[in-house]
């Protein structure tokens, strides 16, 4: 066993106890300090990076919050105007059936209204002549009975939609009719103005002699 070797003091000093217990309890007291400084300092970082992941948190909701209401407006206003363009154009749809329907009855009247107008005129005409005998034939050929009574809604679309397109032939054959009277017209004309200068011709020349060779 070694031989143990007691600390050696000074002569003439003397060790006070006391003291070297203060300046112990004072350097623990120093250093536990200094921990719990180090803790809090530490304690205080982690809260404002808390405080700061807190804020980036509500931001980007907030972000977010509004980028959803901005789309939520958009696709309200693209809905309005996708509504506001059926409304229109189912309005104009309308109207143009209606103008459609209204031409239909129109023409439908017309027919019906030309029929008993020629059947009136037939009966007061009577058979004055030749001419008129023709007309009345082509007439009675062309007029065909309506027989609609039975006919439903898409039928008599149909009916209306071929009395309109015989009518759109009728007037075709009638402006053909009215040019072709025309141009027979003016030859006739010219004709007449030409057996009028004929005639005229013809008359100057019989009421001259010949005397020496010469009219006069």
């Amino acid at each position: 066993m070694p031989n143990l070797v007691p600390p050696k003091i000074p002569d003439g000093e003397r060790l006070d106890f006391d003291d070297i217990h203060r300046k112990r309890m004072e350097k623990d007291l120093n250093e536990l300090q200094a921990l719990i400084e180090a803790h809090f300092e530490s304690r205080k970082k982690e809260e404002e990076e808390l405080m700061s992941l807190k804020d980036r948190i509500e931001k980007r909701r907030a972000e977010r919050a509004e980028q959803q209401r901005i789309r939520s407006e958009r696709e309200k206003e693209r809905q309005a105007r996708m509504a506001e363009e059926r409304a229109r154009k189912e309005e104009e749809e309308a109207r143009k059936k209606a103008e459609e329907e209204a031409r239909k009855k129109k023409a439908l009247s017309n027919m019906l209204h030309f029929g008993g107008y020629m059947q009136k005129s037939e009966k007061k005409g009577g058979k004055k002549q030749t001419e008129r005998e023709k007309k009345k034939k082509i007439l009675s050929e062309r007029r065909k009975p309506l027989n609609i009574d039975h006919l439903n809604e898409d039928k008599l679309r149909d009916k209306a939609k071929e009395l309109w397109q015989s009518i759109r032939d009728l007037e075709a054959e009638k402006f053909d009719l009215q040019e072709k009277f025309k141009r027979q017209k003016y030859e006739i004309n010219v004709l007449r103005n030409r057996v009028s200068d004929h005639q005229k011709v013809s008359k100057a020349a019989r009421g001259k002699t010949m005397v020496g060779g010469r009219w006069k």
